[in-house]
């Protein structure tokens, strides 16, 4: 299953005052390796943007009133995101906000309790008592901010997939063989390069083993 890194911008900070989505980015990636797939829209919220908000993102109503409404990019976005892992920090912000909108037009709500991971959750079992937003942990793992002067979707989404790969430490691609690779473990040469013979220790030494860890674990060495 691939994966989408996912954030969004709004016009404020809760549904229940009908503030709407305006800007939506999506990575794709395996493995958290881009895959060079990329969804982003900017999009009319057909209502007005708070003060804190354009502090916060920068766009304003007059920028974004020739942009489409969320309806019509609604399915382009659920055709993107099927089937997919969702990665989001604070998922149950940014899944409100999607489902706000999705209810809105008609569409199938998403289900935050399937393949949604909250990026914030995992730092907060992590990093218990401290800050962690996305810019905390980005200082923490010494991720380079420069070009996040204002809030941006698609930046931030790039951030959290950097993010991400520290808090659940996948510094490297995960370890992926297809058939033909399988297939080539049975092969002599294989065997005679890479695999080790396994050497079973004798009762004698297995005494050893046992006498020497009742002696160590006597020892207090705190």
């Amino acid at each position: 299953m691939n994966e989408i890194i996912l954030d969004t911008e709004t016009t404020g900070l809760s549904i229940k005052d009908d503030h709407r989505i305006l800007e939506i980015a999506c990575i794709e990636t395996q493995n958290l390796i881009p895959t060079n797939k990329v969804f982003y829209k900017l999009i009319n919220p057909e209502r007005n943007i708070s003060l804190d908000a354009i502090k916060v993102h920068g766009y304003t109503n007059e920028a974004l009133k020739n942009k489409k409404k969320f309806a019509d990019i609604a399915e382009e976005l659920l055709n993107f995101i099927s089937g997919k892992k969702l990665i989001i920090h604070n998922a149950p912000f940014d899944i409100s906000f999607l489902n706000h909108e999705l209810k809105k037009a008609n569409f199938q709500m998403i289900d935050i309790k399937k393949n949604v991971i909250d990026s914030l959750e995992i730092a907060r079992s992590k990093f218990p008592g401290s800050s962690n937003s996305l810019d905390s942990l980005c200082k923490k793992f010494n991720i380079d901010l420069s070009k996040r002067t204002k809030h941006n979707a698609l930046l931030d989404c790039e951030l959290l997939r950097q993010v991400y790969i520290n808090l659940v430490g996948e510094k490297e691609p995960s370890l992926q063989f297809n058939q033909n690779e399988i297939k080539n473990f049975s092969d002599e040469n294989f065997k005679k390069k890479y695999l080790k013979k396994i050497i079973s220790p004798s009762e004698a030494e297995i005494n050893r083993h046992s006498a020497f860890l009742k002696n160590e674990i006597k020892k207090n060495y705190f």
